[in-house]
């Protein structure tokens, strides 16, 4: 048995919690939020964002950050993107040296285009900071259904380490040095989400949906490999796998976003109706100038930041899109 922390009472928070009580684990689950406080410790369930998932009675629920992050063996850092920062620097002077932290988050910051574990590194310097990512939605995972996932770190005894804390007959773990790639394939992929949303919200059908779909996968991959990440990881669970379940599931807030934008709400009216935060809304400008610094043409990309800060409308996006001069599919074989 461990001592796990995970930082973050949402819906991701808390089905990881489930999941690690499950495991025989000891586990803290902390959150700021008073209302979020008394509805865990008195209802024990996260009512709001993952209704119907009750926790273990051995979770403890702590509001006090110092208690929650004393002599724990790991931390989970389970909060959303655009608060990565500020919680890691809150958390620095209780984070002990060599603590292994796991970033479950997914995004990529706006203003540094830095990855979440750069950032983390960047505010608690003596922290070990690992990455856990792959298709996994917090309703299905709370309530044990199957789900595969990659535990990413900088040395194979860490991952394997957090492989075998995770890993039980509903929730597979496979580990992988490559961090940088994760974390790309599991941010940029939301970008891509948000479009497939769009064309939903457009009825555009299924055929628009596998275009972008294939298309938006094929974006991500050369700007990820461009900046250094593997291909495998673009074509495995944290890149396409990844990619799917957040492009055709009803419980994905990104494609539900981009959904309501095709049908003509606002971004901020979409993203308040979601009630949660939409992690491709922030990741979509870092996106663009990341494609620009490596010179990676990343059309679907580009016309999603149009209609979300420029006010482009969603059809008309779609149409240029298809309207491109034409090219070949890929260059790989050469003509005979």
């Amino acid at each position: 048995m461990k001592k796990v922390s995970v930082i973050g009472a949402g819906s991701w928070g808390s089905a990881l919690a489930v999941l690690l009580a499950n495991n025989g684990h000891e586990v803290t689950l902390w959150t700021h939020d008073p209302h979020e406080i008394e509805m865990l410790s008195t209802k024990r369930e996260q009512v709001e964002k993952l209704p119907g998932v009750k926790l273990p009675d051995n979770i403890m629920i702590e509001a006090d950050l110092k208690t929650a992050l004393t002599d724990e063996d790991v931390v989970v850092m389970a909060v959303p993107s655009p608060v990565v920062r500020m919680v890691a620097k809150q958390m620095s002077p209780f984070i002990k040296d060599g603590q292994i932290i796991v970033n479950v988050a997914k995004g990529i910051e706006d203003v540094t285009y830095k990855t979440l574990s750069d950032i983390i590194e960047e505010e608690i310097p003596n922290a070990e900071v690992c990455v856990l990512s792959g298709p996994s939605h917090a309703e299905e995972v709370g309530r044990g259904l199957p789900t595969s996932v990659v535990v990413g770190a900088k040395t194979r005894e860490t991952a394997e380490y957090l492989q075998g804390l995770f890993m039980n007959e509903v929730f597979r773990v496979y580990t992988s040095p490559d961090m940088l790639g994760m974390e790309l394939g599991g941010s940029l992929k939301n970008v891509i989400a948000l479009a497939a949303g769009i064309a939903d919200g457009l009825g555009y059908g299924d055929n628009a949906k596998a275009a972008l779909i294939t298309r938006g996968i094929h974006e991500i991959s050369r700007l990820g490999v461009e900046m250094g990440g593997a291909i495998e990881s673009f074509t495995g669970l944290t890149g396409v796998g990844d990619l799917i379940v957040t492009c055709a599931s009803v419980h994905s807030r990104n494609r539900k976003a981009g959904y309501l934008i095709g049908q003509g709400r606002t971004m901020q009216e979409a993203m308040d109706e979601v009630k949660m935060v939409v992690e491709g809304v922030f990741s979509t400008k870092a996106a663009v100038k990341l494609g620009k610094k490596y010179g990676v043409d990343m059309p679907i990309v580009e016309q999603v930041n149009a209609v979300l800060f420029e006010g482009k409308d969603a059809a008309e996006a779609v149409n240029d899109l298809m309207m491109r001069s034409g090219k070949p599919e890929h260059t790989a074989k050469p003509w005979s």
